[in-house]
């Protein structure tokens, strides 16, 4: 199926995230239009008229994707999907199309430095065998010893950077909560993949993806784990292949 064309306001200004007026919005709280107690994207399309008469011309939504929102959306259970509670694709696509027809831009939240527990990738992940392609979408070690010097995020709920899975017989890494494993961008086969994924909300007519979690896309012993050149690496090569895919984007 060929894809819509943007319209020419949208292709005639590359740099237009510069002085972007941006407004942020949380679906699921913003407006419900079925009277569920639970915001959606027909309730924001509802509501596009009077954000666009604010004086915005960008909007940024937080996490909508499947999720069993034990971190209020950042816990990934599908990339590729939304949230039931707050629409189909449909409606995005729909949403989509409708904020451009007001010259409103809109960027997603998009969380690349974990998943959650839940997401498909790492249950393969703690059922295929120690070293394997599939396994090694997540970061594990036999003990807790690893990456000793790296400081704990969240000192109020977790006692380790390290959780025992006993699917898997190892330790896997996270940053964040324990029900958050942090993916691993030393293994080409998940920079593919994010891309891949980048690519999908792009060519549905996203104009932007804010990444979240950035400073702790790399692990190394010695360190402390958050902003490392090879982080800084990861980057340059997402934004070559977002300039190369759609130049008129920003990640």
């Amino acid at each position: 199926m060929a894809k819509k064309p943007r319209s020419a306001t949208f292709i005639k200004d590359p740099l237009w995230y510069k002085d972007a007026v941006i407004y942020q919005v949380h679906v699921k709280s913003y407006f419900d239009s079925n009277n569920d107690g639970i915001g959606d994207f027909p309730g924001l399309i509802a509501k596009l008229d009077y954000i666009k008469e604010l004086g915005v011309n960008t909007l940024w939504l937080l996490p909508f994707y499947p999720s069993p929102r034990r971190d209020d959306g950042y816990d990934i259970a599908e990339y590729r999907g939304v949230s039931p509670d707050y629409g189909t694709l449909a409606d995005v696509r729909r949403f989509i199309a409708e904020a451009h027809k007001r010259e409103l831009r809109v960027i997603t939240e998009l969380v690349i430095n974990h998943t959650s527990d839940q997401h498909p990738w790492f249950q393969r992940a703690r059922k295929a065998k120690p070293g394997s392609a599939a396994r090694n979408f997540y970061v594990w070690s036999d003990d807790e010893q690893k990456y000793a010097g790296t400081r704990i995020i969240f000192l109020d709920t977790e006692t380790s950077n390290w959780t025992w899975d006993p699917v898997a017989g190892q330790y896997f890494w996270h940053r964040f909560y324990s029900h958050q494993p942090d993916l691993n961008f030393d293994n080409p086969q998940v920079m593919k993949a994010v891309l891949s994924v980048m690519r999908y909300w792009l060519d549905m007519g996203i104009d932007g993806l804010r990444l979240d979690a950035i400073p702790y896309l790399i692990e190394r012993d010695g360190t402390h784990n958050e902003n490392l050149p090879e982080t800084h690496d990861v980057l340059k090569q997402i934004r070559a292949e977002i300039d190369a895919h759609s130049p008129d984007r920003i990640p």
